[in-house]
């Protein structure tokens, strides 16, 4: 058996799965920034997994708006639900494909390490913020969570994952960013393509989004089954389901419309995936780099209907009026900390004032901006409401 394929453990273990020759491997990695001893009884994506798992970042996914702020409901997804749904059909098509489960789960699990409170509305009200300040977008900030701002290790900061994490981390990137990012942000530059567990993590996000907004959405009542019936996607699974269960309760019949949504576009994935690379023919992960696309795809068919979907989640339930309320006062409540926290970085926690005053010494106002921005994006929503409360409520407590 090829070294590239035994994905042996240092204990001596053997993967029972044989990785394709073009799936990341141990052998294959470009290891850690800083250089550390190999995990006895793990392999070394685990360990970025369970770096992950144990950082302060992904705890707080917990409380994190991925439609709904977290307040609104038990019931609803957060960004640590979302995550853990992406990680559960990121490792499910690994397996398939005979890719690195271990390295998709990883990046699954951090994609959104870095996103702001309050979800999109969040992020777009920092960004504007920091419009001045080099921009703020939460695949970067994800990237900057684990390299820099997580801090437990004695040796180093940011928890010093794998190359290949922090690449499928970053799923974009300009240009003018991608010259400052080093090895990770090279193959922006040079037009190449990141690994297919990369590629496929960010079809996973896009499964699991759509299908689970579909869900929280009727569960909300922003959106009805008969809005949905418009978009073949869904009309297709619900006729098939009500037809073959006419008996079944309304709540069982969106759970089983939802996993049939979910099943039909992995379904597709894989086989077009699988189409994709035969064309190809990749021997190594080189291949894959050089590759002139993306080899982890939807066929034409299931993209036009996933358009047809994210569509009519963008009209009807992103722009739905309780959802822009929200939105509405989720920038007021980003925009005014950060104004407050510029005016006066007094008023930071002491360890952010600290840090305010080493950047300021280097990058001036774009230091401290970078810092504020970091404190507010590490934020709970209702972290972040009761921040705003705090400075803004002269009846509360500081």
């Amino acid at each position: 058996m090829a070294a590239h394929a035994k994905a042996q453990l240092s204990s001596g273990i053997v993967d029972m799965f044989q990785l394709a020759a073009y799936a990341v491997c141990e052998n294959n990695s470009r290891g850690r920034r800083f250089k550390e001893s190999s995990p006895h009884h793990r392999t070394e994506f685990q360990r970025d997994r369970d770096r992950i798992v144990h950082s302060a970042a992904f705890r707080r996914l917990e409380y994190k708006t991925q439609v709904f702020v977290n307040h609104e409901g038990d019931m609803y997804r957060t960004r640590l639900t979302h995550s853990l749904e992406v990680a559960q059909i990121g490792r499910a098509i690994a397996r398939i494909l005979h890719l690195n489960e271990d390295l998709t789960e990883s990046i699954a699990l951090a994609h959104d390490l870095g996103h702001t409170p309050f979800g999109h509305a969040g992020q777009e009200a920092l960004n504007r913020c920091m419009q001045d300040y080099g921009g703020f977008e939460h695949n970067l900030q994800s990237l900057r969570v684990v390299d820099e701002l997580e801090e437990k290790y004695a040796d180093f900061n940011g928890l010093n994952l794998s190359f290949e994490t922090r690449e499928g981390i970053l799923k974009h990137c300009s240009l003018s960013n991608a010259r400052i990012l080093g090895e990770v942000g090279e193959r922006f530059i040079k037009q190449q393509q990141p690994s297919l567990e990369a590629q496929l993590v960010n079809l996973a996000d896009e499964i699991a989004y759509n299908s689970h907004d579909v869900d929280d959405g009727l569960r909300a009542g922003l959106i009805t089954i008969e809005q949905l019936l418009a978009v073949q996607l869904f009309r297709e699974q619900y006729e098939h389901v009500v037809r073959n269960y006419p008996d079944l309760p309304q709540r069982r019949v969106i759970h089983e419309v939802v996993r049939r949504i979910i099943d039909s576009q992995v379904s597709d994935l894989v086989e077009s995936s699988r189409v994709c690379i035969g064309k190809v023919k990749p021997q190594s992960i080189t291949d894959i780099r050089c590759a002139n696309d993306t080899l982890v795809s939807f066929g034409p068919g299931m993209k036009q209907l996933n358009q047809e979907l994210k569509h009519f989640l963008r009209s009807a339930l992103y722009r739905h009026y309780r959802v822009l309320r929200m939105s509405i006062k989720a920038e007021k409540i980003v925009s005014s900390l950060f104004e407050v926290f510029m005016n006066d970085a007094r008023l930071l926690p002491p360890e952010y004032y600290r840090k305010v005053a080493s950047e300021k010494s280097v990058n001036s106002v774009a230091g401290q901006a970078r810092v504020v921005a970091d404190y507010i994006a590490g934020m709970t929503d209702r972290y972040a409401i009761s921040e705003y409360e705090r400075m803004f409520n002269p009846m509360m407590s500081t």
